[in-house]
């Protein structure tokens, strides 16, 4: 059976200030993932002492969820493909919940990476499904406001979950900070239970499904490529920010300071790119990739302090905070009637783009020195420059959108690329 999705609303004739309700429900649970997932980047160091393993090593709390996430995204779809997506919510987002709070008890190192296993698959399998369900509801002309709202909550983490967190392990210690966040994963659990309504699975994904809307739409292929690139380019120093920033001489009180400021600039850039991306969609793409690309150059180059360093991650802020949005807006205009099938895809390539950055900056860290995690990072970026030519010059999929992602189609022969 093949992947079958319509792009018209579900929530059409429901009422806005419910759909709307949900979507935060949704927003809250993405922002107690995300906070989850990026947590021991604010904290590598100090889990890495107690636990008694290289920063390297600690990188990989980093890397597992990631490379779990990129496989549990198409399984947790095509698996939950017949179930109510709120139940499947639910479950993925109590999943996290007590992952963390079994991270917060752990006496090993092995056991944290068993929890951050199962975060991954949290991770994975609600991204894949909750990427797409803007259009399930809210009516169409909000759609794209939606989804920048749901993925304000990635940003959202960055402002407050890993700074909080952050500051709560300096305080507390690094145990409670996963305490908190594991509570967090159980009020985020309530909140969907009691705003979202039932979302009854609107396909039949099948693994063939998965393959066939990469090979056969250009669009995606370039979306993947893309999101590779980047995301790689960018986790591969950003999970060794802390280092970095030590390294540079700014203590430790102004960092978590500093990855607020990195937050605060991400979220302006999320929203920013939300108002930008239906029509200037490859100019967001090439913007990111231009300002990751200078940010990471000018902190390997420079000699910093906190001030100037705060002025560096505000620019990276801006440029991360506009991917998943920008990102996530290019594979729903590529395939707009595959959109389950299609933002698993990108979920595992941006979960796997995660996990392989955090590792290669491992290595490059233990290897080369902390300084390198920049300069190649900056490599990466700076390559998806290419791909968005390529993507100019051979257009997405034939008939993609240019309207916000659930927007009403044009009507026959007034479709155009998207750009």
């Amino acid at each position: 059976m093949t992947t079958v999705e319509t792009t018209t609303s579900a929530a059409a004739g429901s009422s806005p200030v419910k759909g709307w309700l949900a979507v935060l429900a949704v927003t809250l649970g993405i922002f107690s993932l995300m906070t989850s997932e990026l947590l021991p980047v604010g904290l590598l160091t100090p889990i890495g002492h107690a636990l008694d393993v290289s920063e390297g090593t600690a990188g990989l709390m980093i890397t597992v969820p990631g490379l779990v996430a990129a496989v549990s995204a198409p399984l947790v779809t095509v698996a939950t493909g017949r179930i109510d997506r709120r139940i499947v919510l639910v479950v993925l987002i109590g999943l996290m919940g007590a992952a963390n709070l079994a991270s917060a008890f752990a006496t090993g190192f092995t056991v944290v990476l068993v929890a951050r296993f199962l975060i991954g698959v949290s991770v994975g399998g609600f991204w894949s499904i909750a990427g797409g369900i803007a259009l399930r509801l809210v009516p169409a002309r909000h759609v794209a406001r939606a989804t920048a709202v749901i993925f304000g909550g990635v940003e959202t983490a960055s402002v407050l979950g890993v700074p909080t967190g952050t500051f709560i392990g300096d305080l507390s210690g690094w145990r409670t900070a996963f305490a908190v966040v594991g509570v967090l994963g159980l009020i985020s659990l309530t909140c969907m239970l009691f705003l979202m309504p039932k979302v009854p699975a609107g396909q039949s994904l099948t693994f063939s499904a998965l393959p066939k809307v990469f090979r056969g739409n250009a669009g995606v292929r370039a979306g993947i490529a893309l999101t590779f690139l980047v995301i790689t380019g960018h986790f591969l120093a950003y999970t060794f920010v802390r280092p970095i920033l030590q390294g540079d001489g700014v203590d430790d009180g102004s960092i978590s300071v500093l990855l607020l400021t990195f937050g605060v600039a991400g979220v302006c850039g999320n929203f920013i790119a939300g108002a930008l991306v239906a029509r200037r969609l490859r100019a967001c793409v090439t913007g990111i990739s231009v300002v990751l690309t200078v940010a990471m150059a000018v902190l390997a180059l420079a000699d910093t302090d906190a001030l100037s360093a705060g002025a560096v991650l505000v620019l990276w802020g801006l440029g991360y905070g506009a991917v998943p949005v920008t990102f996530q807006t290019w594979i729903l205009d590529a395939a707009p009637d595959a959109t389950e099938a299609a933002t698993s895809l990108y979920v595992s390539a941006f979960n796997l783009s995660i996990a392989l950055g955090a590792l290669l900056g491992g290595f490059a860290v233990n290897g080369i020195g902390t300084t390198s995690v920049l300069w190649t990072g900056a490599a990466l970026t700076a390559l998806a420059l290419v791909v968005v030519g390529g993507a100019r010059r051979g257009g997405l999929r034939r008939g993609a959108r240019a309207d916000p992602p659930g927007s009403p189609r044009p009507a026959a022969g007034g479709s155009r690329s998207a750009g």
